[in-house]
């Protein structure tokens, strides 16, 4: 046994100890308190996801350019929505600048506009892009429960975004309706993406339901507000540090989605910013960077900030004469 060793097993031992000794002796409030939180620090998490919180970027940084999600393995986390454009071949050109291998679409509003999912299907797939189906316009679980059976029975495939509204003016997720989705899907066989609030506890709730994957929203959709509360996205990659977290909605530029991967989140999913932009095409391609961008950024580890100025020159105290 090495001497840290033997320092932290002695640590552990007598902590026992000095509760017993603190409170036989006239101990104050304070001091108990003290070794009460020693002694929780030394306990583990115990919920599925849980770990102490760190900032420290992955050291695996060989391997950046590869990731894993579902049953796949890929090199891009630029998550695309083919909705609003100005045309199909403008569509197929953004897809390809992107360099999406995934692609969403709802299946809802297609039909509703009276075109064929078949059709637009094979327009998905002549880009090479994997297709991510998702329940945009339900309001209950049951309405989003038949719509994965439908979109899993016309795209073959298991994947599903799961989205369940819960406000008609934020388009806000139901987080109870969404957890009661989710946990059937994910017993029908479903990798389930759930697009969901930033809240930590409503994401262990859809953890302990099964979900692999998480969808928090960056802003509401369509809303182009950027990322409207970071410090909670930073809390949830810091206490699920193994659960691919994909930020949703509300990114207008790509100075949004370089922000999302700069906090160590996995991929980026928008439609509205790249759809609704003067040239959708070159939009998209400039996220494609941003992305990377980011991405490369939170591996290499960004410098803290400071409060005051640090000099970058170090001096050698006396001055130099001309």
């Amino acid at each position: 046994m090495t001497a840290h060793m033997k320092d932290e097993a002695l640590k552990q031992s007598t902590v026992p100890q000095k509760m017993d000794e603190l409170e036989r002796s006239t101990a104050t409030p304070r001091d108990l308190a003290a070794v009460c939180s020693a002694q929780v620090k030394e306990e583990p998490a115990t919920r599925a996801g849980d770990t102490e919180q760190s900032t420290l970027p992955p050291s695996h940084a060989a391997e950046a350019n590869e990731w894993h999600i579902g049953d796949r393995t890929l090199t891009s986390r630029f998550f695309l929505g083919t909705a609003a454009y100005p045309s199909p071949q403008i569509l197929q050109d953004a897809i390809q600048a992107s360099g999406a291998q995934v692609v969403t679409m709802g299946l809802r509003r297609q039909l509703a506009h009276g075109a064929e999912a078949g059709d637009f299907f094979a327009l998905i797939k002549a880009t090479g892009a994997h297709l991510l189906p998702n329940t945009a316009g339900c309001h209950t679980a049951r309405e989003a429960i038949t719509l994965a059976h439908m979109a899993r029975e016309l795209f073959d495939t298991t994947w599903i975004k799961l989205e369940v509204v819960g406000d008609a003016h934020t388009l806000q997720p139901d987080p109870f309706e969404l957890l009661a989705a989710a946990t059937q899907l994910v017993k029908d066989g479903f990798e389930v993406f759930p697009y969901c609030m930033d809240d930590l506890v409503s994401c262990q709730r859809l953890l302990d339901a099964g979900c692999n994957i998480l969808m928090p929203w960056g802003a509401p959709i369509g809303s182009g507000q950027g990322l409207v509360n970071p410090g909670a996205l930073r809390t949830l990659r810091a206490r699920l540090p193994g659960v691919p977290l994909i930020v949703d909605a509300g990114i207008g530029s790509p100075a949004d989605a370089v922000q999302a991967m700069e906090l160590g989140l996995d991929a980026v999913l928008l439609n509205s910013a790249v759809a609704h932009a003067v040239d959708p095409v070159r939009m998209a391609r400039a996220f494609k960077l941003g992305i990377e961008s980011g991405r490369l950024a939170y591996e290499a580890g960004v410098m803290p900030r400071q409060d005051m100025a640090v000099a970058s020159t170090p001096v050698a105290g006396h001055p130099i004469l001309l």
